[in-house]
């Protein structure tokens, strides 16, 4: 089993979320980050007053998938979130050790699936 950790561009979540639907992923945790990379932030003017985002909002996508779906999810997000421009994201391939259903005590594989 594998966590699949990735990192977007807010506006591409929908699109990513439909996408790695159609490609069997039945579950996935989404939170609203901040961060940086070499976008390095950017400038804005509030009120007159020139200041300096450092961190930019961005999507954390988090996937648990068994080892053979693992592959053909990657691609789907790194084609669905791409843009061509700085900033589209990173994505994390990290083993899993273990998973648990709350609710039914399933576990591993068992508890990730649909």
């Amino acid at each position: 089993m594998k966590l699949i950790v990735a990192i977007i561009k807010p506006a591409k979540l929908e699109a990513v979320m439909e996408a790695v639907s159609a490609k069997g992923v039945t579950g996935m945790t989404a939170s609203e980050v901040k961060g940086y990379g070499r976008q390095k932030g950017h400038t804005e003017i509030y009120r007159g007053t020139e200041y300096r985002v450092n961190f930019l909002p961005k999507m954390k996508v988090e996937i648990a998938l068994p080892d053979e779906l693992v592959e053909p999810v990657v691609e789907t997000i790194q084609e669905t979130a791409k843009t061509g421009k700085i900033g589209d994201g990173k994505i994390f391939v990290l083993d899993l050790q273990s998973a648990l259903r709350i609710r039914t005590g399933e576990r591993d594989s068992s508890a990730i699936d649909g």
